[in-house]
């Protein structure tokens, strides 16, 4: 009754922190490649390639849904792997909707024709590739009009963060947060596009300050999540056995985990 979480590296684990949390009852299967990490410098074709290699394994480990718990890989892969790739039997889910419909205040489900809402101004926060893709814009007009959204590529956070130097993540996010303001002085909200991102989550609110709406994606998921598995209980494989799998090295990934986590996680070979 497996299901995989895929991620670049270590973001993807406050996904399954929170997921862990909403359904304490399923075991998570966690892939994180850290041998290729980061992926938002990647192009798309590099991106698709290592993102499918995750989920096969993933595929293997007994899980017939994944999510993928990584902004780069849904914005840059999901969307090809689900018209090409993806096995009919599985399905494969990405982190950026459950975000829009929390922004727009819209249901699960809901397929009306896209609608003025409240907020006007977002900024987005995530990597190059990410922001490159555009994926974000593409997915809220599917949703939403008139709302203005000003990117602002982070490059270096997921890096610092990765090597665990957090005096230098906490410097580049503000200097992001300075760039963003530059081009939109006074966004309504802030969107994190990325699942490296809360960890560092209160360094943005406070550069960002407390008029502005931040929008985390974690819980977002963790309750998208419990929500489809509610409507399709099929969906949670055969696997039965959680586990913490990387393609980086295990005693190295363990050990940050650990300092993210702030709770011993033990990562395998995958």
């Amino acid at each position: 009754m497996a299901v995989g979480i895929f991620d670049s590296g270590l973001g993807g684990l406050t996904v399954w922190d929170a997921v862990h949390k909403r359904l304490p009852d399923v075991p998570f299967v966690y892939l994180g490649d850290n041998a290729h990490a980061p992926y938002g410098v990647r192009d798309a074709d590099d991106i698709y390639e290592l993102t499918t290699a995750g989920v096969a394994r993933l595929f293997e480990a007994g899980c017939d849904l994944v999510i993928l718990a990584c902004n780069t890989a849904s914005a840059a892969a999901l969307r090809r792997m689900q018209e090409a790739w993806v096995p009919a039997e599985k399905r494969v889910l990405g982190v950026f909707v459950p975000l829009i419909e929390a922004l727009t205040e819209r249901q699960w489900g809901d397929n009306s024709p896209p609608r003025e809402v409240a907020v006007k101004n977002v900024a987005l926060f995530a990597t190059p590739a990410t922001v490159a893709s555009r994926a974000f814009q593409r997915e809220l007009a599917f949703r939403a009009i008139g709302v203005d959204v000003e990117a602002q590529a982070c490059g270096g956070v997921v890096d610092a963060i990765e090597e665990g130097d957090m005096i230098l993540a906490e410097a580049l996010v503000r200097s992001h947060v300075d760039a963003l303001r530059r081009k939109m002085p006074h966004p309504e909200a802030a969107v994190l596009g990325c699942t490296h991102y809360p960890l560092v989550e209160e360094v943005f609110r406070d550069a960002l300050g407390p008029e502005v709406a931040v929008y985390s994606q974690p819980d977002l998921v963790a309750a998208s999540l419990a929500d489809y598995l509610g409507r399709h209980p099929d969906k949670i494989g055969p696997g039965r056995e959680a586990m913490f799998l990387t393609t980086g090295e295990p005693k190295r990934v363990s050990s940050r985990a650990t300092q993210f986590l702030r709770r011993e996680i033990a990562f395998r070979p995958a």
